[in-house]
């Protein structure tokens, strides 16, 4: 039965309330285009990656967008203006100690850290940088976006143009961003990145948990912070620029490349914002022709290999490399190997070297069968994506931990560098290729990585133009960011709260004291001789 007419709403009355309810939404949620600084000074590439996808995706919603980096550009059509800062690369020996120095990652912090600070610090007194500077100055920029990659010094700039900042850091959090955010560690539970245990931590995790977690603090974060502090000072000084402490309170959000599907599970505080894949297009590119030949008419599958973008052949020893050609040079698949040197490590009919190739565009295609990896977190996220197995031969930084997590996960197996062989990595690939539990475990995880309310993109866009309504969302911020670890601890007022239970005690002591001596004399006294009472009288 219909309703009767009067309670019947017609198409034309519809549509008087919902066109003015459209246009409320739509002033709510729109922004002017605002002028956004990128300023990503990381040398390592695959850094830029997930840094200028944001800045692309601010881009592409209309805002007037600005990016400074210390590479060539990896968009080169993208919509945002690129200003390269060139001379600010990485000493090639580094790369080379970290890859092959057998000792673990933790020990080899300092020259890491002295490398970052070093190329980081030579882009902002690069003289193109500085006459930037020179040229904008306070208003100049509505919003800094910031690549992290341990330059706290670096935060002086959202100083310098006096406008909210928001930090992107290319992995899960880790100590030094939470940091920033006042983001609970929760060691008890939450597994810390060079740990590389699982959740959930028996006491003995725990127990090894807490003592890296100590390990991160005491010799990388304070070594970060007495070295930032002094950059900060030279690039930033006191008596133009407040200082350091004060400037990373201006934090209003950090973007992290990760999600919760992949673990840890881990309490964050609201403006700490997850945009795992963000680097991963919606629709991949046109593959080009002679890549699209090889991958379409490779029914039995295609093996794709590559171990980032910062890592050259010259950086493996020549051993490690004969052992990586003799493994796959054998297989009965096609491989797309990149390898951006000219020295090959041999020739077979199997492998098509490329000096680079669209990873992510390959990753999509369905007749990958295979993706040897160096486990850096951008590969990872992207296989993960796309349903790909994966074999990794970690070499530093978070890549053995990444690796840990895919091992524990189903999605594929981990080959040690340091005691690489053929057989070690013959018998990883085989069983990752025969065996279909690797395969259906991270298509089975793509489903649930996929399955958002928000694409990363959506989520960029969307809190970004919310920092700029809210003039900083300030509102978000934690206000654990302004107390010290003492305060954190609530040790003050433990200490307070037992000086009050001290105190008490002491008096009650002393109370008890006067009456047991004053009850004592009265004993006395009763217990005395009369005679000997009048002769004292």
């Amino acid at each position: 039965m219909s309703p009767p007419a009067s309670q019947r709403m017609t198409s034309s009355s519809l549509l008087c309330y919902l066109i003015p309810l459209a246009l409320a939404v739509s002033r709510f949620n729109s922004v002017s285009s605002a002028r956004i600084l990128g300023y990503f000074p990381s040398p390592v590439k695959s850094h830029l990656i997930v840094h200028a996808a944001l800045a692309e995706t601010l881009a592409q919603a209309g805002h007037d967008v600005t990016v400074i980096a210390s590479v060539r550009n990896v968009y080169p059509h993208a919509k945002y203006e690129y200003i390269e800062i060139d001379g600010a690369a990485f000493d090639p020996s580094v790369l080379t100690g970290m890859v092959n120095n057998s000792k673990p990652f933790y020990r080899k912090f300092d020259d890491m850290m002295k490398a970052i600070s070093t190329s980081t610090n030579a882009s902002i007194t690069h003289p193109r940088m500085q006459r930037f500077l020179s040229e904008h100055g306070a208003g100049a920029f509505d919003l800094l976006l910031l690549g992290y990659f341990m330059n706290d010094f670096h935060l002086g700039l959202a100083a310098h143009f006096q406008c909210p900042l928001i930090v992107s850091f290319m992995i899960q959090p880790i100590l030094s961003v939470n940091l920033l955010l006042a983001n609970p560690a929760e060691t008890a539970y939450v597994p810390t990145m060079l740990s590389n245990l699982a959740q959930p931590l028996d006491f003995l995790g725990r127990v090894k948990n807490y003592l890296f977690a100590l390990l991160e603090e005491f010799s990388m974060v304070r070594f970060i912070r007495r070295l930032q502090q002094e950059l900060y000072d030279y690039n930033f000084p006191p008596d133009r620029y407040p200082p350091l402490d004060e400037v990373r309170k201006n934090v209003s959000l950090v973007f992290v490349n990760h999600h919760f599907s992949q673990g840890p599970i881990r309490p964050n505080v609201p403006n700490l914002i997850e945009i795992g894949g963000i680097q991963i297009k919606e629709k991949p590119d046109p593959l080009p022709a002679d890549i699209a030949k090889v991958l379409d008419e490779s029914k039995d599958g295609v093996i794709y290999f590559s171990l980032g973008t910062n890592i050259q052949g010259s950086h493996l020893t020549e051993e490690k490399t004969k052992i990586m050609f003799k493994v796959i040079s054998k297989l009965p698949y096609k491989v797309l190997w990149k390898w951006g040197e000219s020295v090959r490590p041999g020739q077979s009919k199997n492998i098509i070297y490329k000096e680079w190739l669209p990873q992510d565009d390959i990753l999509a295609h369905p007749n990958v069968k295979l993706f040897i990896t160096h486990g850096g977190m951008g590969s990872v996220v992207e296989a993960q994506y796309h349903g790909v197995p994966i074999v990794g031969i970690p070499l530093f930084g978070d890549q053995p931990s990444n690796m840990a997590n895919v091992e524990r996960s189903g999605f594929g197996l981990s080959v040690d560098y340091t005691t690489l062989s053929e057989e070690s990595l013959n018998n990883a690939i085989q069983e990752v290729l025969n065996n279909p539990k690797y395969t259906k475990a991270v298509r089975d995880f793509s489903r649930l990585y996929r399955d958002r309310p928000m694409t990363p993109r959506q989520t960029v866009v969307y809190w970004v133009e919310y920092v700029l309504r809210h003039h900083g969302a300030k509102h978000m911020q934690s206000p654990a960011v302004h107390l010290n670890r003492w305060q954190l601890m609530s040790l003050d007022v433990i200490a307070f709260l037992l000086v009050i239970v001290g105190s008490v005690v002491a008096v009650f002591v002393k109370i008890c004291r006067l009456l047991c001596c004053r009850g004592k004399k009265c004993e006395t006294i009763k217990g005395t001789p009369a005679a000997k009472v009048k002769k004292t009288q």
